[in-house]
């Protein structure tokens, strides 16, 4: 086909083909009826037919294409359909009289029919995010499909085609006049004659073969996985099929995925490795991908702007063009040879550094030997109650150890905390090194280049390098041509002073790289821009953590039913406030975190904790001050009567030994609990643990003298709604009663105050007081397990009972108060304590340790100075707020618990019948993670947030989580 033919092609509207036209060619050629409703096509259109034989879809394109074209897609289907491992494709439909294409008139206007199976499953494109396990899906699945062709043949396949990448030059030359804005259109241009300077050398390495050219998320469908994660394993539309580059089938799909990579370039790597492992692609062929990309892009984009103007009516692709710009605008948001070096590392293809030996000294006159070099890592020991969050900070550290050691540096590859932040972008990684020197200090070139001078900013360039330093006092002229080993100049800097030197290296000519690189891209701008450790030493390079292999040996020597968050987790090494950080200076505010109650690095705790470490540490038996004080603090926050206090290491701790006291006490061994419900790992508190969540056999392994009663679930319990005491209530009574009859006695009651393990659920009103006083009536005596939901993390209430109106007999607390320190408590009445006598002493090694109690105190102290339970009721009843206004919004939000920061959001599929939302939560947990939020589920269905913040979280925090999720819930998981 002529290039002329080919522009005339290009111009075509969509065929001129109604409904009911389109009733009548079905009804005519296929005996077929039924509902039609169109589908979206740039050239064609298309019906979809639903009937009482199946769902089709009809199509018609122009007389303009050749039936050989045709001919070769059906073939193409035919040849799928018989090749295992091949993806999912649509059946053709045969006329009554055993056509597959129909040749027909329609208002005197030529055009071509076929009939095809309707391929079920979800599609990708309407969807605002796709999960990289979605994006890995459709590059496996392009890979499954171009493997599955490579011995396919058809004449159709040699045609013309504006879609073929090997044409992308002169078609969007053709495609330019029709794009009105002058800027965008020289912009469009000038991007493509990029992207074709790159491509032809490497085109006569790009294999040939049928590819099918359109493998995007308008032509794939897929089925969800556990985790509603959507996996495209069928392909639906055949109509850009030819004989082309290999490679150039995997840029239409990349290209595609960038409407849903919300502007970061790298969300498509994911896509290039799984299509590696399957069908590998050769080095050439890697590097031409991203400029493949790129002219795919402006091919779309010249292309929609085309077909508007010839058919204005064409919501599909008025629709389309939005999401075509922002995939082009996406793939020029950085350069050629970044993206290279990214796939090539995706790809795991060996990428070629350059020759760098021979270079001269830097700084000649100071040995690379004795050059400190600072740590500003996030581990860093100069950091602490958040004193990176200073501007300066980085600086003032270096010029302090420059001060005490004459000549310091930074590192090349750290990841600096001073740079820390919740946006998943954040630039974190050094991609420089400073240098804090004494003024005057002479600067050499170490390689023979150009100078360039510009805004105090040096350039030394030759054929393979270019060195770029701040800070110079220069001597030599702009464009000049120096030799190795010549002089630079001098650091800038009065006399007797400290000056800076900053130095990156950068392989690509006339590019001026970022100081600091993100996470996701440092390792492709790390072969851009070179270590200065080649000017300096070894030591300018910062220490890389192994993140996977470490996680991996944790693997091995851990128990494995000691479980971690998160299938690849972060290696979290650092917390302030409400935030934790990982090793790449990624900060996650922290959502989940119960047991860090002040929030993560206090000050105040750290001194005194160490302290007294220094001071003494031993056993509760030896008579300190600390122990007394601490006890007497814990009495007199309880109600009157609950003065005597044992101390020990955990909430599991705490509730075996409440469980022993009210034994001991009454002399009964059968306890009552509720289904649903977690209160430890130790013998006795597991025995009362029925949350099927933390064990999935724990209703049926209960002890015999363990009795479960129904959880008080307002929300999908057997009785919902705030009124509904009276009938849990009924269902206790047949236990109880059970219990009378065995004649054995009853030993006592355990109870969350708040329903905590379901998400903060509170107990319908009068159900603590009426079961309290069935139990004592019996000789039984009644816990509060306060671990989770007490200590002022309610807001309105220090102790989670004081919101139903009792005072248990014995209170156990552990979690927050030590903020992290492995401390817990029991609060009983001083007759119960004594009960225990009976079986002898209670001794805890560390329990009540002076360390344990000091930092007990000390949270207390910081509690009260800093408001933290008004915090908790200010900043929860906003958030609660925030997240009550999702509901509105989200059918899959079902329903807001608790109150202050102990919140719970329940995730439903139906409002209804309450199905649990397990695997979605799952996800949505995940993606939550991407966008810098830890957050876990709970409940029997694991499919609650668990929202129980340190209690220091900010208005702008709550906000930040509230955004973050309503994000999650409006583009998906």
């Amino acid at each position: 086909m002529t290039d002329e033919a080919l522009v005339d092609r290009m111009a075509l509207p969509r065929p001129d083909v109604t409904a009911i036209d389109a009733e009548e060619i079905l009804l005519a050629h296929y005996s077929l009826s039924g509902t039609l409703a169109e589908l979206g096509s740039q050239q064609d259109r298309n019906y979809r037919v639903d009937s009482d034989r199946g769902r089709y879809v009809l199509k018609i394109c122009h007389a303009a294409y050749e039936i050989r074209e045709l001919e070769a897609q059906n073939a193409a289907i035919h040849h799928l359909k018989s090749r295992q491992g091949a993806p999912r494709v649509p059946k053709v439909i045969a006329t009554n009289d055993g056509r597959e294409i129909v040749v027909l008139t329609v208002r005197g206007q030529g055009y071509q029919a076929r009939l095809l199976e309707y391929l079920e499953g979800h599609g990708l494109t309407e969807l605002t995010y796709l999960a990289p396990a979605s994006v890995a899906a459709l590059g496996a699945l392009c890979a499954r499909l171009a493997q599955a062709l490579a011995d396919f043949d058809h004449p159709g396949l040699d045609r013309s085609l504006q879609w073929d990448l090997r044409r992308a030059g002169p078609v969007a030359v053709q495609l330019l006049s029709a794009i009105t804005d002058g800027a965008a259109r020289d912009r469009i241009a000038k991007t493509m004659v990029m992207a074709v300077r790159r491509i032809q050398p490497l085109a006569p390495s790009l294999r040939l073969q049928a590819v099918h050219h359109d493998v995007t998320g308008d032509n794939v469908v897929g089925h969800r996985d556990a985790r509603g994660h959507i996996v495209p394993d069928g392909v639906i539309d055949f109509g850009d099929i030819i004989r082309g580059w290999l490679v150039g089938d995997l840029a239409v799909t990349c290209a595609s995925l960038l409407h849903q990579a919300d502007g970061d370039p790298f969300h498509i790597l994911p896509a290039v490795t799984a299509y590696q492992a399957i069908y590998p692609l050769s080095d050439e062929e890697l590097k031409a991908l991203w400029p493949l990309i790129v002219a795919r892009a402006v091919i779309l984009v010249a292309s929609g702007e085309q077909q508007i103007s010839v058919d204005p009516d064409n919501d599909y692709v008025r629709d389309n063009l939005d999401r075509e710009r922002a995939i082009f605008d996406t793939a020029m948001s950085v350069p050629f040879d970044l993206m290279e070096a990214a796939i090539l590392k995706a790809a795991g293809a060996d990428v070629a550094a350059p020759e760098l030996s021979g270079w001269l000294p830097l700084l000649p006159d100071i040995d690379p030997a004795g050059i400190a070099y600072v740590d500003l890592g996030v581990r860093s020991p100069h950091f602490s109650a958040g004193n990176w969050l200073n501007t300066d900070m980085d600086w003032r550290l270096l010029a302090r150890m420059a001060t005490e050691n004459g000549t310091a540096a930074t590192r090349y590859g750290e990841y600096r905390l001073s740079r820390a932040g919740t946006a998943k972008g954040q630039a974190t990684c050094a991609l420089h090194v400073d240098i804090c020197l004494a003024a005057g200090s002479a600067i050499a070139a170490p390689f023979a280049g150009r100078i360039g001078w510009k805004d105090q900013h040096l350039t030394l360039a030759s054929d393979t390098m270019t060195l770029h330093l701040d800070g110079l006092d220069l001597s030599v002229e702009d464009g000049a041509e120096i030799a190795a080993g010549d002089s630079l100049g001098t650091v800038f800097g009065e006399a007797s002073s400290l000056g800076g030197l900053r130095v990156q290296l950068c392989s690509v000519a006339g590019l001026e790289p970022p100081l600091f690189a993100s996470p996701r891209a440092a390792a492709a701008w790390s072969v851009l821009c070179p270590s200065p450790s080649l000017l300096l030493s070894p030591q300018a390079d910062a220490p890389q953590a192994e993140t996977a292999e470490l996680f991996a040996r944790r693997r091995v020597h851990l128990a494995r039913s000691q479980k971690n968050y998160y299938a690849a987790p972060p290696q979290i090494e650092r917390g302030w406030k409400e935030h934790l950080f990982d090793v790449e200076g990624r900060a996650y505010l922290d959502m989940v975190n119960n047991v860090t109650i002040l929030g993560h690095g206090h000050p105040k705790l750290a001194a005194a904790i160490s302290a007294q470490w220094l001071r003494l540490n031993t056993n509760s038996r030896f008579h300190y001050a600390a122990i007394t004080e601490f006890s007497e603090r814990l009495a007199a926050l309880s109600p009157d009567g609950l003065d005597a206090v044992f101390l020990v290491n955990s909430g599991s701790e705490a509730n075996d030994l409440a469980l022993r006291l009210a034994q001991a006490h009454s002399g009964a061994r059968n306890m009552l609990c509720l289904l649903e419900a977690y209160h430890g790992w130790s013998a006795a508190s597991d025995a009362v643990s029925t949350s099927i969540a933390d064990n999935p056999q724990a209703r049926s392994t209960r002890p015999d003298w363990v009795h479960a009663v129904i959880s008080p679930n307002t929300y999908r319990g057997a009785f919902r709604g705030p009124d509904t005491a009276a009938n849990y209530l009924s269902a206790v009574t047949p236990v109880l009663e059970a219990i009378d009859a065995g004649g054995n006695g009853l030993a006592g009651f355990i109870c969350e105050s708040v329903y905590g393990n379901a998400g903060g659920i509170p107990l319908p009103d009068g159900y603590l007081r009426e079961i309290y006083a069935q139990v004592r009536a019996r000789g039984g005596l009644c816990i509060a397990d306060e671990v989770q939901v007490g200590y002022s993390r309610l807001g309105h209430y220090f102790w989670g009972f004081e919101q139903q109106g009792v005072v248990p007999d014995i209170i156990t607390i552990a979690k927050g108060m030590g903020n992290g320190h492995p401390l817990g408590a029991v609060i009983t009445t001083r007759e119960i304590a004594q009960s225990l006598e009976t079986e002898g002493t209670f001794f805890s090694s560390t329990g009540g340790s002076p360390v344990s109690c000091v930092a007990g105190m000390t949270v207390l102290d910081i509690m009260a100075e800093e408001k933290l339970q008004e915090n908790a009721r200010t900043v929860g009843d906003h958030l609660k707020a925030r997240l009550a206004a999702l509901i509105d919004r989200h059918p899959i939000a079902g329903a807001v618990h608790g109150m202050g920061l102990y919140l719970g959001l329940e995730f439903v599929r139906d409002r209804t019948t309450l199905e649990p939302a397990t695997e979605e939560t799952a996800a949505i947990c995940d993606r939550l993670l991407e966008l810098g939020v830890i957050m876990q589920p709970t409940g029997d269905h694991q499919n609650v947030l668990k929202i129980k913040p340190p209690l220091c979280l900010s208005i702008e925090s709550a906000d930040f989580f509230a955004d973050m999720l309503e994000k999650v819930l409006e583009e998906g998981w």
